[in-house]
């Protein structure tokens, strides 16, 4: 599992902007800029729509003036749900990422197995990243959601 300390692993992630699909190098994506990388299980599911992502879209001017140059969320779905579920829910000044295949939410070792309700999905963490590399990370234990809501982001910039 990445560590802190540690440079993200090369991937793609997946946008659907009003201009068409973009297939987005984090490497590229990421680089010379402070982010926050929040990673939901699911799109429009309970916790993730009604406060993991509303957390983000509240509190992003004021994350914002704390320094941070991007708010990504990253989800193991294909680009078109997120792009609608952004929308749904006023994300203008997030960045939604699909992760279609998962490859990069194996790749931080970070992936669960839901089983039948929707396989392979990404555990419910934020990181702060500078320039790719993981300055915070905060995991989510089962079913909580705690250490990754913004609130919680606004506390350690």
């Amino acid at each position: 599992m990445i560590q802190q300390g540690q440079k993200l692993p090369n991937a793609t992630l997946s946008e659907l902007t009003k201009d068409g699909m973009v297939n987005h190098d984090i490497t590229e994506l990421f680089a010379g800029k402070k982010v926050i990388l929040f990673a939901v299980p699911g799109a429009f599911t309970p916790t993730c729509s009604e406060s993991h992502l509303p957390g983000y879209v509240v509190h992003a001017d004021q994350l914002k003036a704390k320094g941070v140059d991007l708010i990504a969320c990253v989800s193991v779905n294909d680009a078109f749900v997120m792009q609608a579920w952004g929308e749904a829910q006023n994300a203008s000044e997030i960045m939604m990422l699909a992760d279609g295949d998962g490859s990069f939410t194996k790749a931080l070792g970070l992936e669960m197995d839901t089983e039948k309700f929707g396989g392979i999905r990404s555990q419910r963490y934020a990181m702060l990243l500078d320039d790719g590399v993981v300055t915070r990370l905060n995991i989510e234990a089962p079913k909580e959601f705690e250490v990754s809501k913004a609130e919680k982001l606004l506390e350690l910039l």
